[in-house]
């Protein structure tokens, strides 16, 4: 490897020499282009890798004006989400309650059928409906609100749909109260003729054990037959066997009263019928052992206990009475 000699001149600039073995001089040295491209690409990558480590170093030890003003943004952000899901859980609360007086006060009063709570719990959107959410830093916690705040808009969806329905009910309540079967169908002041009633009773005929769908009032022949609640005539029905001669009312919102056994008809089919007005006569007809009224309440095609329905009528003594009186375990009479 050639000697290389350095002489500063006066005037300070650099000049390089080399030594030349074969005649022992310093000769001057200079630098080919290549040798000149390939020295400014080292100095180059040289100030480049030095330029990428500083910056290394410096992000990761001190923020820049716009990284300081991102991080006062997210704290901000992170302050208001806390406020925000302190009120979310607020009306979760009371949404909650809502759900509650829809549920059991005022479908109650309304007698509504209940919401399912599967319907009214029931998750919104699948897994799908959150895919866009995830890769983010905070993915589990924004899909986990997300998902609370997609179920309370169900919640009130259903809420509101369930206020329309009462409201519907609410218009109509007057006209409910006038259908729904309310007094009984022939006059008993003194609760004598309460006879056979709701439940298992001993066939008079056949002497076993049968279901008794309605309530049995023991009459006179020809004693008046009175609607229970407003409503349309739907079957006039002349007949030797079973119920005999028999009315049946349609009283609209699921219920339907039917009268057996009758000895005259005062009304025809179709006819629209008020609560108390006379639609027919005690008898003894179909299998019937003496003259009765048999009388049933029909609830959105259920039998019920007729002495439910017997409010309108009745203080709460006597009805206390028409209780016991009806629940003795005796022979019907059809």
């Amino acid at each position: 490897m050639h000697s290389i000699l350095i002489i500063y001149t006066t005037i300070m600039i650099k000049i390089k020499y080399k030594l030349n073995k074969e005649n022992l001089k310093y000769e001057k040295f200079t630098r080919t282009r290549f040798e000149w491209l390939i020295r400014s690409l080292g100095i180059f990558s040289i100030l480049i890798i030095s330029s990428f480590l500083l910056y290394i170093i410096v992000s990761n030890f001190f923020d820049t004006p716009k990284e300081k003003q991102l991080k006062r943004e997210i704290s901000n952000y992170e302050l208001h989400f806390q406020l925000l899901n302190a009120k979310f859980q607020n009306l979760e609360k009371v949404v909650d309650n809502l759900e509650y007086r829809d549920e059991n006060i005022y479908r109650i009063i309304f007698e509504a059928e209940p919401i399912p709570s599967g319907i009214r719990n029931a998750g919104y959107g699948g897994v799908e409906k959150y895919k866009n959410l995830e890769g983010y830093n905070n993915s589990r916690l924004i899909i986990k609100t997300t998902k609370k705040i997609d179920k309370l808009s169900k919640k009130l969806y259903i809420l509101s749909k369930s206020f329309d329905d009462i409201s519907k009910l609410a218009t109509n309540k007057e006209e409910m109260l006038a259908s729904i079967p309310a007094i009984q169908p022939i006059s008993n002041k003194n609760l004598t003729r309460i006879s056979s009633g709701f439940g298992w009773r001993i066939h008079p005929i056949y002497k076993v054990p049968k279901f008794h769908d309605g309530q049995d009032f023991t009459a006179p022949r020809g004693t008046d037959i009175y609607a229970t609640g407003n409503g349309t005539i739907v079957e006039v029905h002349y007949s030797r066997r079973g119920y005999g001669n028999k009315i049946i009312i349609d009283h609209g919102f699921g219920y339907k009263t039917l009268y057996a056994h009758l000895s005259k008809f005062y009304v025809k089919k179709g006819q629209k019928i008020k609560r108390g007005e006379a639609i027919g006569t005690v008898g003894n007809t179909g299998l019937s052992t003496a003259p009765h009224l048999h009388y049933e309440v029909i609830r959105k095609g259920q039998h019920v206990n007729p002495i439910n329905y017997f409010h309108n009528d009745l203080s709460p003594e006597d009805y206390e009475k028409v209780i016991i009186l009806a629940e003795q375990a005796n022979q019907s009479l059809d």
